[in-house]
């Protein structure tokens, strides 16, 4: 099958002086011709699609013969300027199905769903468009141009992140891209490129491992990440402050605190904090719990509370840890404390139960916890 395409062309003297120089053929029209070599897709099970090639193979062309409706409603998608991200969504969602699909495509910052679209970052923009777009189109998802506009961390990273959602929401989305380096993050179902039309039916492999090199750090490196928290940008002096990286570049950070109370030896996470670029493929769970590891291989037992929906799921769902205190308000408001505490929120509390490691405890020097000697 062939995409053929016609245009017209007026005959101008600058037309005509251009097919003199170039010895090329006069005509009044221009003429392109693409083979479309895409099976019948309703043969098989698959939930992404990726047609992938450079600039001028047809990439474009293709989608739009093949997928111009829904291509469209992705072009036209409007974002109103006085609105916050969130109202911008089918009045069908809920405020819950909402932020559950704004965080898992890696947007996970409460305090910018509030803001309207055209005050984020790009990395931001383009992941909140995703996430609508996944919203507004339940059988079929077609983007074009995807992660062109995007650094190839956010690309790469972003990648993953939609790809767990859409498979996870059992959806169909095809990509269309210039980019390769997507390919392996992305894990298509099928693969065409449009410029030797070339289709391939895949199947899907473990994406590139993200290997983290955790260190520790002093206070000052919380003001790179400060602005990041989503409840304060305020930190006790008296943390303990560890850091993640990727390919050496800073990805997280995760603050620790001395609990005091009825049960010995106890650290509770004050703060943690992956960077925008590096959310959605669970990168802040691996790293709180080497952390915890590292704690529990000292003697120490780790606490976390937190109020963000989407970390509860996750932390329970997760059998590193055990809820030790079921999602509910944990005081009356205060206003002289609404900033740093979490009363007034609703929170849910999870002890850390995972192994230990103390090779990463020795790494972190993180001394053993004092013995506790019972009186008579």
């Amino acid at each position: 099958m062939k995409i053929h395409l016609e245009t017209e062309v007026e005959r101008t003297p600058r037309v005509m002086q251009l097919e003199g120089i170039f010895d090329l053929k006069s005509s009044n029209k221009s003429v392109t011709d693409i083979e479309l070599n895409i099976p019948d897709l309703s043969t098989k099970k698959w939930n992404i699609g990726l047609i992938v090639g450079p600039s001028g193979a047809g990439k474009s062309t293709v989608a739009k013969a093949m997928f111009g409706d829904v291509l469209q409603k992705t072009e036209n998608l409007q974002w109103d300027s006085k609105k916050s991200v969130v109202d911008n969504f089918p009045n069908s969602y809920s405020i819950k199905e909402i932020t559950e699909l704004l965080s898992s495509v890696g947007f996970s910052s409460p305090p910018a769903w509030l803001r309207p679209f055209h005050t984020l970052s790009n990395g931001e923009q383009f992941r909140v468009t995703m996430a609508r777009v996944l919203a507004e189109n339940k059988e079929l998802a077609v983007v074009d141009e995807f992660t062109s506009v995007v650094d190839r961390t956010v690309a790469q990273i972003g990648s993953a992140a939609i790809a767990k959602t859409v498979r996870r929401k059992d959806q169909k989305f095809i990509a269309v891209s210039c980019h390769y380096d997507i390919e392996e993050w992305l894990q298509p179902d099928w693969i065409y490129q449009p410029a030797t039309s070339e289709f391939i039916w895949g199947s899907v492999q473990p994406r590139p491992q993200i290997t983290l090199k955790v260190f520790h750090a002093k206070y000052d490196a919380w003001k790179s990440f400060a602005r990041h928290h989503y409840l304060s940008h305020d930190l006790n002096p008296a943390a303990q402050i560890y850091i993640a990286t990727v390919n050496d570049q800073p990805a997280a950070l995760i603050a620790i605190l001395t609990l005091v109370g009825r049960v010995p030896n106890a650290k509770r996470v004050s703060r943690i904090v992956v960077l925008p670029d590096y959310q959605g493929i669970g990168l802040g769970n691996k790293f709180l719990a080497a952390i915890g590891s590292a704690f529990k291989a000292k003697g120490f037992v780790m606490y976390i509370t937190t109020s963000h929906p989407a970390f509860m799921r996750s932390l329970n769902a997760n059998n590193q840890w055990k809820m030790g205190r079921q999602p509910s308000r944990s005081g009356r408001q205060n206003n002289d404390m609404q900033k740093t505490s979490s009363m007034g929120r609703i929170t849910a509390s999870f002890l850390y139960q995972g192994e230990a490691n103390a090779e990463l405890a020795d790494v972190l020097n993180i001394p053993t916890a004092k013995r506790i000697v019972n009186s008579k």
